[in-house]
């Protein structure tokens, strides 16, 4: 049987996403110690980027499912030496059950797994985070309900969060307002797909108005480091503030994938308020991961 990968969220249909989070849900609520389904499995971790939640949460799935993690940067593997991807993923994937990266090119992860034996799993890439949007679902399915329907207030950079969001809205059937510099708006591909689904505005209000979750992202993310003080400039209009969430819907909800910087794309009184479910979002990065890693190596 060849592997299933989950390189994006297009790579689940929208029935086998909601499927993904009910089981996610389950596994949070009910953790049975000796419920072990990847025992005796091993996970490969590779990371380019650094990282707190997806090597914790992956690290920690894999241990309570009976398995291990092997943690890989290019300092310990010949991946930092200039071996070619497909032999790296053609040896690698041959010891271990499932591969997961995080790294800078989407197209490190799709090579990968094309030659790769076993699942592969975007971890994070410059253009697509779907882990994390498995976190954020899961934490909205928990505390609303299903998403089809509503509407998401994506405000601040079109950068990989913003691009599986479209995706998001594709498979759950949600429509995303997106307000954004026009310097920093997402792919236009992706947005072209996403048809119907995405809608632009002028200002983070009018994006946020009657919107039933709020989600933004730091300005500038891992490698824009030197474009700091460009980026304040031109994302000072779009802050998440009191004035954006009360813009939005009376229940409306505020995510951020964290790490975050008060102060900068969002408000200490937003980020620590009672709208946000910044930490239910965090902590549910391991619960949707542990489903993930469940439905890819357990159908082999």
């Amino acid at each position: 049987m060849n592997p299933r990968h989950f390189i994006s969220l297009l790579d689940l249909s929208g029935d086998e996403l909601r499927r993904l989070i009910d089981r996610a849900i389950v596994l949070k609520k009910n953790r049975n110690p000796d419920y072990q389904p990847l025992k005796g499995q091993v996970l490969a971790m590779i990371f380019e980027k650094s990282s707190t939640r997806t090597r914790i949460s992956f690290e920690a799935g894999m241990s309570h499912f009976g398995g291990s993690a092997l943690f890989l940067s290019p300092r310990d593997t010949q991946l930092g030496r200039g071996e070619p991807l497909r032999d790296s993923a053609k040896v690698i994937s041959s010891m271990v059950d499932c591969i997961m990266l995080r790294t800078d090119k989407h197209e490190t992860v799709t090579t990968f797994a094309e030659h790769s034996s076993v699942p592969v799993i975007n971890g994070l890439t410059d253009e697509q985070h779907p882990c994390q949007l498995l976190a954020d679902m899961q934490t909205y399915f928990e505390l609303r309900g299903d998403i089809d329907g509503k509407i998401v207030a994506w405000i601040g950079d079109g950068n990989n969060m913003c691009h599986s969001y479209i995706h998001a809205a594709m498979r759950l059937g949600f429509v995303l307002n997106i307000a954004c510099p026009s310097a920093y708006r997402p792919s236009q591909a992706i947005v072209d797909a996403g048809g119907d689904c995405v809608r632009f505005f002028d200002t983070a209000l009018a994006a946020a108005k009657h919107a039933d979750l709020v989600v933004t992202d730091v300005w500038a993310s891992m490698g824009q480091e030197e474009e700091q003080k460009q980026r304040e400039i031109a994302f000072k209009d779009y802050q998440v503030n009191t004035a954006i969430m009360n813009a939005a819907a009376g229940d409306a909800l505020f995510m951020h994938c964290l790490p975050a910087h008060r102060g900068e794309e969002v408000s200490s009184d937003v980020i620590d308020g009672p709208q946000s479910v910044v930490f239910d979002e965090a902590e549910n990065r391991l619960h949707a991961q542990k489903a993930l890693l469940e439905f890819l190596i357990c159908r082999k």
